[in-house]
């Protein structure tokens, strides 16, 4: 699948202010994708195990989820911890943004199968570029076939 809208953001982001960094951040870099927001994570757990449960077919196409792990209703670990274990997300790119930068729950994050982390206070320069590196993977990304 080469067409880069196909790729839907899910942001789990609970300070507000943040996310409307991010998502700015996100729209300079020219990444023009959808970016469905929560502000906590039992409601995005909810949603991403529906779109990753191929017998049901309101969500479609692929996504990416930028996670914080500090959520007012559980820790955002768990969060990834659910998507890499369910057999049809374990694929889903994970990119975490906290504030957290204790070496151990770095490891753990990487050890649960998040593809990358990033510390806040964001260089939001290197953010962008990032991103901007993302929707080049989005133009490119083979999305397995759900069966």
């Amino acid at each position: 699948m080469s067409d880069e809208k196909a790729v839907t953001i899910v942001m789990v982001e609970d300070d507000e202010g943040h996310a409307r960094l991010i998502e700015k951040n996100i729209r300079r870099a020219g990444v023009n994708n959808e970016i469905i927001s929560f502000s906590s994570g039992t409601p995005a757990v909810e949603y991403l195990l529906k779109a990753g449960d191929s017998d049901n077919g309101t969500h479609g196409g692929a996504y990416l989820v930028l996670l914080d792990l500090n959520l007012p209703d559980m820790q955002g670990t768990e969060i990834l911890r659910r998507v890499k274990e369910h057999p049809g997300l374990r694929r889903m790119p994970v990119v975490v943004l906290t504030t957290t930068d204790d070496k151990q729950e770095i490891q753990r994050c990487y050890d649960l199968g998040c593809n990358v982390y990033i510390t806040k206070p964001v260089n939001y320069e290197n953010f962008a570029q990032a991103i901007r590196q993302l929707g080049m993977f989005f133009m490119v990304m083979q999305v397995p076939e759900t069966t």
